[in-house]
C-alpha cells in the first residue's frame, strides 16, 4: 500500500497548491486553462482507444460494457447522487467556486484512476511489492491535480478519496484479481475509461453536459465481459 499512500498524498498535496493558487487566478485565465484541460483529456482518451490492441472480439466487448454500464449506472442514478453530495460540500466550501465539486470530484477521479499506469502499477504494487510505476504515476497526479484544482475546485481534492478506494482495492485484492485481470482485461478496462474520458473533454470545453459518473458501472463490466468471452469463445 506504500504506493498508494504516495499517490494520495501527491493528489491532496497537488490539490492544495492548485486551490491556493487558484484564489489568485483570473477569471479569464481560468476559463481558457479548463479549455486546455478539456483539450487535454481528450487527447488522452482517443490515446487510450487507439492504443491497445482492438483484435478479436474487443470492440464488440467495450459497446456492450458501455452499454450495460450506462444502463446500471442510469438506473442507480450516480451522477446524481454524486451531484447532490456535491451540492451539499458546495455548502461549505462555496466561496467564488469556479465548476462544481461534483464535476471536479468525477474529472479528477477518473483522470487519475483510469488507465494502465493505475491497474498494472497496482498489481504490481500488490504481487511483488514494486512500487516503481505507482511513484511514477504519482509524480504525474502531482502536477494534474494541481491544474484541475485551479479550474475546478475542492472537488479535486476529494477524489484523493478515490484514489485510496480504487486503487488500494486493486492492490489488497491483487491476488484475486491478478488471474481475471489478463493484459487483454485491463485492455478493456482502459478502454472504457478512455471513452469517459472524452465525454469529461468534451465536457470541459462546454460542448456537452453529460452525465459522466452514469458510466463508471462499463469500468467492470468491461473486463467481467472480456474474461466471460475469452471463456466461452473456445466452446463456439
Amino acid at each position: 500500500m506504500f504506493g498508494v499512500f504516495v499517490n494520495v498524498l501527491t493528489v491532496l498535496v497537488g490539490s492544495s497548491c492548485g486551490l491556493l493558487f487558484r484564489k489568485a487566478l483570473p477569471r479569464s485565465i481560468s476559463d481558457k486553462v479548463m479549455v486546455a484541460l478539456g483539450l487535454c483529456t481528450v487527447f488522452l482518451g482517443v490515446d487510450g482507444m487507439i492504443d491497445p490492441d482492438y483484435g478479436g472480439a474487443l470492440p464488440l466487448i467495450i459497446i456492450v460494457a458501455m452499454v450495460l454500464g450506462t444502463f446500471v449506472g442510469a438506473l442507480l442514478r450516480i451522477d446524481d447522487g454524486i451531484s447532490r453530495l456535491g451540492t451539499w460540500v458546495e455548502g461549505k466550501f462555496s466561496r467564488a467556486q469556479k465548476g462544481t465539486v461534483a464535476q471536479g470530484f468525477v474529472t479528477a477521479s477518473l483522470v487519475f484512476c483510469v488507465g494502465s499506469m493505475t491497474v498494472v502499477g497496482s498489481l504490481q504494487a500488490g504481487l511483488e511489492g514494486d512500487y516503481t510505476l505507482l511513484l511514477t504515476k504519482s509524480l504525474l497526479d502531482l502536477v494534474s491535480s494541481s491544474m484541475l484544482a485551479a479550474s475546478l475546485g475542492i472537488g479535486v481534492l476529494f477524489s484523493a478519496l478515490f484514489v485510496l478506494v480504487f486503487q488500494g482495492g486493486l492492490v489488497l485484492l491483487s491476488g484475486v484479481l491478478q488471474p481475471v485481470l489478463t493484459a487483454g482485461a485491463v485492455d478493456a478496462m482502459v478502454c472504457a475509461g478512455a471513452l469517459m474520458m472524452v465525454a469529461l473533454g468534451l465536457n470541459l470545453v462546454g460542448a456537452t453536459k453529460l452525465k459522466v459518473a452514469d458510466y463508471l458501472p462499463a469500468l467492470v463490466f468491461a473486463p467481467a465481459l472480456w474474461w466471460l468471452w475469452n471463456w466461452i469463445s473456445p466452446m463456439l
